[in-house]
């Protein structure tokens, strides 16, 4: 989201991107994050801080001093965090800045464009929702799908892919491999049917990698026994994490849920 918002703002006025290329010790960011400043406001961040106003100051001086169709320039920073800037980081950073404008867009598309690790969200309600706006601005690729028409928000978060699928499970074969699937339909008898197709599909391919299916233990134990009956075994059971989320986060609000849920995706890796 960081990056759309950037070049979507590119397009009609120039910037300094500012990227951190190395770092020793300790740091608020890592290799390859970056910032772009304009003359107003910034897109992202290169950790805050005195650190991040220093850089400011020098990207916007530079856009003030060469503005128009100037040519593009760059030139580095060495920043040590402790004795240079008071911060308790204590390590140092190097970073780059770069003037750029509209014609730099789809260099830099393909140079920040991070890889997105692929969700699948089965159901459309409250909780798909509070989870697909959490979701959004995190490194995931994210298909949205539901049998139900006009489900869908009109208001969509860009990147997010939405299909309409019935019978829902169908959707399951043709998921990206290497996907994390969440299952929360408006329908248990749906759920069962998205978990039977997943468990199918892990037997033949094995590359879900994580299938959430919201719910409490209850409703698990439920499904394990239905499961059972459609010749499913507790190896292939146990392949299915329910109830969904971070443990010991106990609200039940959709937020807290989509946070728990967001969380759990990231510890995955």
């Amino acid at each position: 989201m960081s990056l759309f918002a950037f070049l979507q703002r590119l397009a009609v006025e120039p910037a300094v991107l500012v990227t951190v290329t190395s770092v020793s010790g300790s740091a608020p960011r890592e290799p390859g994050a970056w910032m772009a400043v304009f003359a107003q406001g910034q897109v992202g961040t290169v950790g805050g801080g005195q650190l991040e106003w220093v850089c400011l100051a020098q990207a916007r001086d530079h856009l003030a001093q060469r503005s128009g169709a100037a040519a593009a320039t760059s030139w580095r920073h060495r920043a040590a965090l402790g004795p240079g800037l008071g911060q308790c980081c204590g390590g140092s950073m190097e970073l780059t800045f770069q003037r750029v404008g509209p014609q730099d867009r789809d260099r830099l598309q393909a140079s920040l464009g991070v890889e997105r690790v692929p969700v699948a969200l089965f159901g459309g309600g409250h909780v798909g929702q509070a989870i697909v706006r959490a979701l959004s601005p995190l490194p995931f690729e994210l298909s949205w799908i539901d049998s139900r028409d006009e489900v869908f928000p009109p208001d969509l978060q860009a990147g997010v892919h939405c299909e309409h699928s019935d019978p829902v499970h169908r959707a399951v074969d043709d998921l990206r491999s290497g996907s994390r699937v969440l299952i929360m339909s408006f329908s248990h008898a749906e759920d069962l049917d998205i978990v039977a197709r997943c468990l199918h599909r892990l037997r033949q391919q094995q590359d879900l990698p994580f299938i959430g299916l919201i719910g409490s233990r209850t409703k698990w134990s439920v499904f394990r026994r239905r499961l059972a009956e459609r010749g499913f075994t507790e190896g292939d059971m146990d392949r299915v994490t329910c109830p969904i989320g971070v443990p010991g986060i106990p609200g039940k609000q959709p937020a807290v849920i989509a946070a728990s849920v967001a969380a759990q995706l990231l510890m995955l890796g």
